[in-house]
């Protein structure tokens, strides 16, 4: 155990050392703010752009040399940093023009840096991860209803990174991909980027005049911290903000396209291990995936014979509470547009919450082709519609399993509707069925529907949702209900959260991490914006939480105060002190442990610090120690994350638990394991370990990508999932998986 507070203080001590010495080295930033006055970020105008048609055939080589590109309207350098300090114009100047033709939109710009020698790219792959790289990219409104936007961007190295966003930013879907070339060049005062976007990528109305989108650029240099926008906007928020976003106009008359892709696939695979009694099993799968765009804004998307064996594993996680772990979705299929059939808590970037989607969503696709022992389940296919309609936006999903073993073939069914209001704030209901298609149990269902609305200003956020779910054993209350507000201006920000769970709430096609409870959150905090030269910001917050039961009796209590320190490379530590009561109606388990009922009284202390991520050598470590339940609990974690360069990166992580509880000692350890290398834009190897100690188990995960045309694949992979200590009937191996996939897209 950890009981030396000496060692706690000194960990505190080291990591403000670190968050404070090492932004030191950049005092460019800081010699950039000296004796300006920031500006209202909302009180700048939103600027514009004129397209210009292109008068040659543009050659994507980072290096606009086509005469076109001298002859079109340019931005007049100048963005507006969001951070460091909101409101102050970038210290370096950023030239942009954008161009078309027949075919597609083309964007160059010119991204000055007196140190390019030290620009930041943090891999090859696509979707990197776009916090710990420098990054230009541009959103766009194809559809002008100043909510919804297709986000482009990419590294200094090429590699690409794209996103929808939905609702002015509120709902961000980081999975969607989209057909579009970059080509990136490097020069001695910065570097150059060249962009294609296939008209047929973006989906807008047909017209018969002049068209106008809504368009924003940002900046991101990792090294300094720094976030800049061409249209300007408040601190709390980014790219994705299109009600503030400004504008290109010039653009003519473009027809859409058919906007039709088919993606055939063909995968094999060998499988072996304790789960496979009867010997190696080989399976060989033919599917496809298709996409038409209905209408500019409704897109249908068809699968059949639904394959997802190139996704990763789940990480494994260890559960310190007495309630369910939520599990991410991976799969790209119902990752897409994700965003349109979200009924779930909401998680704002802008202030503390109390809740987020881990602890409830109505619908989570995850209980779609997957068992609850998280093993994949076939899928005979399925469709869904989504998009806008007007001023409603829509999404429709129906899916079919196929039955296996002791798991029933299902249907799925889905229809969420949302109406738009004012300007950012929305309406709608949702209606989600399970019901069982095979086997001896076809009248088991699972039926649930909410309503929900969500008004948005500038400072002011109001979300509401009741919902009910409905199946055989239904009898008690088998609804849940919320009302969250939100306030977050440059200083402050107040929220507070009312929700209720009756005892019979079961979504079955959804998750909710409890039930039986009635919860209020309140939350309150101070921003304090480069309180001292070398931070970015200081934020000193207090949490409080309580719940009851649906009968009124009190069950648990947490108060938190905390303090987060920005610096000004990006290091954040974060330090708080919680203070949690909780009351044991009935027996309850917490790591396999029996805990008698009764009521415990409890402190934490934690403390964590993230590095910068865009440094060769970065990471996190975080510390708490304190009492848990009738015991101790002392837990240290860290990362180490290892990039010399944009093709390579290697990461360790150590997850290291002390707890007693009952009088019995427990160590609950995860180790991990990860590596990627990139071999180009197009060809990545990737692998990941990791071992559970609570399990005995490791699970190990390698796989080969080479992307042999737009969103076109090859993947192999190799699976396995073995037991450290085998009893004497056990059998170490209990999966071992090889697969080996290829898609192409066909696109008309």
């Amino acid at each position: 155990m950890f009981r030396d507070s000496g060692l706690l203080r000194g960990i505190i001590i080291w990591a403000v050392c670190i968050t404070a010495l090492v932004p030191a080295t950049e005092a460019g930033a800081q010699e950039h703010d000296m004796g300006r006055e920031p500006v209202p970020p909302e009180s700048l105008p939103r600027p514009k752009l004129i397209a210009f048609p292109a008068q040659e055939e543009v050659i994507l080589d980072g290096i606009l040399d086509e005469p076109s590109w001298s002859l079109a309207d340019s931005t007049d350098g100048t963005l507006w940093l969001t951070q460091p300090t909101a409101g102050l114009p970038a210290p370096d100047r950023t030239v942009i023009r954008i161009m078309y033709d027949d075919d597609a939109l083309y964007m160059g710009a010119v991204l000055y840096d007196p140190e390019p020698h030290r620009l930041v790219s943090a891999g090859l792959e696509p979707d990197f991860n776009p916090q710990a790289s420098d990054m230009f990219g541009m959103a766009i409104d194809a559809s002008r209803d100043k909510q919804s936007a297709y986000v482009f961007g990419a590294n200094p190295a090429g590699a690409k990174w794209d996103a929808q966003s939905f609702n002015d930013g509120a709902a961000i879907n980081a999975a969607w991909e989209g057909i579009y070339d970059v080509s990136t060049s490097t020069f001695d005062e910065g570097w150059i980027m060249e962009m294609r976007i296939p008209l047929s990528t973006l989906r807008f109305p047909a017209g018969e005049g002049e068209q106008v989108w809504g368009l924003n650029f940002s900046r991101q240099v990792r090294r300094r911290n720094e976030y800049a926008t061409w249209a300007a906007i408040p601190r709390q928020f980014r790219i994705f903000r299109m009600s503030e976003a400004g504008t290109v106009e010039g653009l003519p008359a473009f027809r859409p396209g058919r906007n039709v892709q088919v993606k055939p696939f063909f995968s094999g695979s060998s499988q072996g291990g304790q789960l496979h009694p009867n010997g190696p099993a080989q399976e060989y799968d033919v599917g496809i995936d298709a996409k038409w765009a209905v209408t500019p804004r409704l897109v249908l998307d068809l699968t059949a014979l639904t394959d997802f064996s190139q996704v990763e594993v789940d990480e494994e996680q260890i559960n310190l509470t007495r309630f369910s772990l939520f599990f991410p979705e991976k799969r790209d299929f119902f990752l897409e547009n994700d965003g349109i059939f979200t009924f779930a808590d909401d998680a704002s970037r802008a202030f503390r919450s109390g809740s987020s989607p881990q602890k409830f969503k109505l619908f989570h696709s995850r209980r779609i082709g997957l068992s609850d022992q998280r093993e994949p389940l076939p899928i005979a296919g399925g469709a869904r519609l989504s998009g806008r309609i007007g001023r409603f936006e829509v999404g429709l999903m129906e899916m079919q399993t196929l039955g296996d073993g002791m798991d029933p073939a299902e249907n799925f069914a889905v229809a969420r509707v949302r109406r738009s209001l004012l300007t950012r704030s929305d309406i709608g209901f949702i209606i989600v069925n399970r019901q069982v298609t095979g086997g001896a149990d076809v009248a088991n269902y699972s039926r649930s529907g909410g309503l929900d609305a969500n008004f948005r200003f500038d400072r002011l956020q109001v979300n509401a949702y009741a919902a009910i779910t409905d199946d055989p054993g239904s009898e008690g209350d088998r609804s849940i209900g919320s009302v969250q507000l939100g306030w977050r201006d440059p200083v402050f920000d107040f929220s507070l959260l009312g929700k209720h769970v009756g005892a019979d709430f079961r979504p079955d096609v959804g998750f909710v991490n409890r039930t039986a409870v009635n919860q209020w959150f309140t939350s309150g905090g101070v921003h304090l914006q480069r309180p001292v030269s070398w931070l970015t910001e200081l934020n000193p917050y207090l949490d409080m939480t309580e719940s009851y039961s649906v009968a009124g009796a009190f069950e648990s209590r947490e108060i938190k105060p905390g303090l987060m320190v920005i610096a000004n490379d990006g290091g954040r530590l974060s330090l708080d002190y919680s203070r949690r009561q909780e009351r044991l109606a009935s027996t309850s388990t917490i790591l396999g442990v029996p805990m008698a009922p009764g009521d415990y009284a409890f402190d934490l202390m934690s403390m964590s610090y993230n590095a910068n991520g865009g440094r060769v050598v970065s990471g996190n470590i975080s510390f708490s120690t304190g009492r848990f339940f009738d015991g101790d609990r002392s837990s240290v974690s860290g990362t180490v994350s290892v990039r010399p360069n944009e093709h390579i990166l290697l990461e360790g992580t150590a997850q290291r638990n002390r707890i007693e509880l009952g009088g019995n000692p427990i160590d609950a350890d995860l180790f991990s394991g990860r590596m990627q290398l990139g071999f180009s834009t197009r060809a990545f190897l990737s692998s990941f370990v990791q071992y559970n100690r609570v399990a005995g188990e490791m699970l190990t995960n390698v796989r080969f990508n080479l992307i042999h045309a737009p969103l076109s694949d090859v993947f192999m992979v190799f699976s396995e999932r073995r037991r450290m200590r085998p009893g004497p009937k056990e059998v170490a191996v209990i999966d071992r998986g090889f697969t080996l996939k290829v898609t192409r897209l066909l696109q008309f």
